[in-house]
């Protein structure tokens, strides 16, 4: 089921069910509905991961190439030369290319390392930021506690954090200004991660280079949120993800184990 099905509240107290598969990575609603402890909850980490992955290259690059601002002068029918001739790729006050640029990828499980790759394909420097420093499909990561250390080093900040209270409003306005001026935040984990009142005034204020957000705090987004009219934005109505990949086999090979008595994949804590 998906992360918003109707139905989850009316499978609450059925005696017979056993298990649910949700769609999503994060299955907070599930958790939250009250179900008892015989029902498993497996979640659907690994369904989304190259969809996203997609989804978080393609609003870094509409960012960075100036895309909505080509679309805006094409509206007008107008030839954008403030967009057009030589520019150097770095010149400490622009960001216009993924190449060699420095990206940090905060939150690096399964979606965060699937994204790395499709950032080093374009020639950026990836970091991860986990928990735990080390070394994860290939890429140096930086534990979570050293994050303040890397900001400053960060052009483009990919945000792929789950939803919990620890993870609220991690970036805030401290940390936005640890990011350089040009930088650009990218979010594509969840809403509550992100101060948007700070980002909105970094982005009007100048002190940050831009934003692509395809997740909020309150979704749909409110119609009075500053970030509609910040500049340097591009908002995506939560559709990073929406196409599971690889679903009939996984659900599959899980209920074979349900019916087994074999321990499921992706099984939820509790």
């Amino acid at each position: 089921m998906g992360f918003a099905s109707p139905i989850i509240d009316q499978l609450v107290g059925a005696p017979k069910l056993r298990w649910i598969q949700t769609l999503t990575a994060g299955p907070d609603p599930v958790l939250a509905a009250g179900f008892g402890p015989e029902v498993q909850v497996t979640t659907g980490r690994g369904f989304h991961d190259e969809t996203v992955a997609e989804h978080t290259v393609a609003l870094a690059l509409a960012g960075l190439r100036q895309l909505p601002e080509s679309l805006a002068a094409q509206a007008d029918h107008r030839w954008a030369e403030e967009l057009s001739g030589f520019r150097p790729l770095h010149d400490g006050v622009t960001l216009t290319t993924l190449i060699d640029a420095r990206v940090t990828i905060w939150g690096f499980g399964s979606i965060g390392q699937t994204v790395a790759a499709r950032f080093a394909a374009f020639g950026a420097r990836v970091t991860g930021i986990a928990r735990s420093a080390g070394e994860r499909g290939g890429f140096p990561v930086r534990a979570s506690a050293d994050v303040d250390e890397v900001l400053p080093q960060t052009d483009v900040l990919v945000l792929v954090l789950p939803k919990s209270p620890e993870t609220d409003n991690l970036l805030d306005a401290r940390r936005l200004a640890l990011l350089p001026a040009y930088a650009w935040v990218v979010n594509v984990g969840r809403g509550n991660a992100i101060d948007e009142r700070a980002l909105a005034a970094a982005l009007h204020e100048g002190t940050l280079g831009g934003a692509g957000l395809d997740v909020f705090q309150t979704e749909p987004l409110p119609s009075d949120s500053p970030l509609w009219d910040a500049p340097h934005v591009i908002v995506t109505p939560h559709n990073a993800g929406g196409r599971p990949l690889h679903t009939r086999e996984f659900i599959t090979d899980n209920l074979q184990r349900l019916l087994a008595g074999q321990p499921l994949r992706n099984l939820a804590p509790r």
